[in-house]
């Protein structure tokens, strides 16, 4: 019998994909990470350590509990707060999956000689005749979470099993009422766990541990100033609403200057491009491109943008280059672009750093 760590998170995904690896006959041990405390020292929301415990006691299973603040501190929160204040809108989600979830519930796993880990993340793990192991999409493509994986190791995907591949949610829900797990009908947690109503800026503001940038000029792409922005922290690329400025048109965020502390206003037709550099790049299906070697692909710039057919071209020893057939809307730095092949598994991705 194998054994297996399941990162149980409270809800009804790890608790699913707990039950159904311990009907496979596998030995099964929930581990919840508990990574940040509130401001009012309350735990974290996504790792509701009472859920997850009672799910545990209801399929008699062992189960853990570990700390890992400074982790999750210096891999996701930190870096988060830096790079909005860089001009930057960053994916906090996928640092935390390979920095923290993913090394530790490995540790977890070696110090109680498991062989895997397992997650209730929406994608399957698999791997190619070359040897190497990548996610492929979910058949639920709705719930699809490959985009937020893309930067785990081979060694840490070889490791790894997610039970709910081929699932939707509402067939998880149903297993989880059949098996009267407490949390079946749980609703779903937010996207960014510590992040309280979706307000970046606020969180940012009592967690910046070095001045933040002032108030600064609005101006149109020719450099006219157009009026006074809060502070570059409270705008992303692509945004309309919340500009506070009334031009007697539609405007849209097109850049970020932070040396001048300028937010650069156009048409939404000014947010189309074609291409994409990209650094900090991982690859999962291939080991990597030579310089200048180019692949036909699938793209996407974002969690929530349905993938367009582009090549993708090692420029140099850092980054890679994203070229659309068609042109995409809003090229944001600081988010990640990652590429599927034909069979919907993720070949690679990287942190957006501009166009060209």
């Amino acid at each position: 019998m194998s054994k297996v760590i399941v990162g149980m998170s409270g809800g009804v995904d790890s608790a699913v994909a707990a039950y159904l690896l311990q009907l496979a006959g596998y030995e099964v041990i929930g581990v919840t990470l508990k990574n940040w405390l509130a401001a009012e020292g309350e735990s974290n929301r996504c790792c509701e350590i009472d859920d997850a415990r009672m799910v545990c006691d209801r399929l008699g299973i062992n189960y853990f509990v570990k700390n890992c603040f400074s982790e999750f501190e210096n891999s996701v929160t930190k870096p988060f707060v830096e790079s909005y204040m860089k001009g930057l809108t960053p994916n906090p989600c996928i640092e935390c999956n390979k920095y923290v979830k993913w090394k530790k519930m490995l540790d977890a796993a070696d110090d109680m000689q498991a062989e895997f880990i397992a997650t209730g993340h929406y994608a399957s793990v698999v791997q190619h005749d070359n040897g190497r192991f990548t996610v492929k999409k979910a058949t639920h493509v709705k719930k699809d979470q490959t985009y937020m994986l893309y930067k785990l190791t081979q060694e840490q995907l070889s490791r790894t099993i997610m039970p709910l591949g081929r699932m939707s949610k509402d067939e998880v829900r149903n297993v989880a009422e059949k098996a009267g797990l407490p949390v079946a009908n749980k609703p779903d947690s937010q996207e960014i766990c510590f992040v309280s109503d979706d307000d970046y800026a606020n969180y940012i503001e009592d967690h910046a541990e070095t001045e933040l940038p002032g108030e600064g000029d609005f101006v149109d792409e020719e450099g006219n100033l157009l009026g006074k922005h809060k502070g570059i922290i409270h705008y992303t690329i692509g945004q309309r609403k919340g500009l506070g400025i009334a031009l007697g048109y539609p405007a849209f965020v097109k850049n970020i200057d932070v040396e001048k502390n300028q937010v650069v206003l156009s048409s939404n037709e000014a947010l189309f491009e074609k291409t994409v550099i990209c650094r900090d790049v991982n690859f999962l299906s291939i080991e990597d491109l030579q310089n200048r070697e180019s692949i036909r692909c699938y793209a996407k710039i974002r969690y929530h943008h349905d993938p367009q057919i582009a090549s993708v071209e090692r420029i140099d020893g850092e980054s890679i280059r994203i070229s659309f057939d068609e042109p995409v809307r809003a090229v944001t730095p600081g988010q990640s672009a990652v590429f599927y092949d034909d069979d919907d598994c993720l070949i690679g991705g990287g942190v957006i750093s501009g166009v060209s």
